[in-house]
């Protein structure tokens, strides 16, 4: 028998997110309150560190683009949710910006373990940089991990919960650095007969599997 610990598996996208119910800045929080918005979750190492502040500020000043997608944002780190209001009054002292959502104090890492924020390789205390999309039904979308040492963009989540918001009411696809506005990817034939008959139907054509519209 191995003597290795066991991995807990990574959640999957397009399956239903990890539920969660935790305390956060605003109260007790679970997965189940989010339904019928989409929710960015998304960790950071610790309280009082430099690139998590970067970080913080410019999620606090995007909350109107959130908001504008009917999506809401929820932090999460392995600290108490009294390190949590300290940094969050400090943030606004000296940086002048409110934090307007809550964050989970995750002291027991029972959410971190779940959604894969703790990587051994980087720390076995600290949750890194992780941030997850999850829609309206509570199914996971998209994950995207960074290291300790660098910050994320905070304007690729707004782009990319927008992206996914396209895809799913127009059934099409985007290319990459799609911005609204910009044409969509039609999905390729299933087909010979229907490959055949695309370079007619009126599209931004370049080749069967390859064409684009506005919307």
């Amino acid at each position: 028998m191995s003597d290795q610990p066991m991995q807990r598996a990574l959640p999957e996208l397009n399956k239903p997110a990890p539920d969660f119910a935790a305390p956060t800045t605003h109260g007790a929080v679970k997965l189940s309150d989010y339904k019928g918005k989409w929710l960015v979750l998304f960790s950071h190492p610790a309280d009082f560190t430099p690139v998590c502040t970067t970080e913080f500020v410019a999620f606090a000043e995007a909350k109107p683009e959130f908001d504008r997608l009917n999506c809401e944002l929820l932090g999460l780190s392995i600290d108490s949710h009294y390190a949590h209001i300290a940094w969050m009054r400090n943030i606004q002292e000296k940086f002048g910006v409110e934090i307007p959502f809550p964050i989970i104090a995750d002291l027991s890492m029972d959410v971190a373990k779940a959604y894969g924020m703790i990587q051994p390789g980087a720390s076995d205390t600290s949750a890194v940089r992780a941030t997850f999309i999850i829609d309206p039904e509570g199914i996971l979308r998209a994950m995207v991990y960074y290291p300790m040492t660098n910050g994320r963009s905070v304007a690729e989540f707004v782009r990319l919960v927008e992206a996914l918001q396209t895809s799913d009411a127009n059934k099409v696809a985007t290319p990459e650095a799609w911005q609204p506005g910009d044409k969509v990817i039609v999905p390729p034939p299933a087909t010979a007969e229907l490959a055949k008959a695309r370079a007619g139907e009126g599209y931004d054509y370049v080749d069967w599997y390859f064409s684009k519209r506005a919307l």
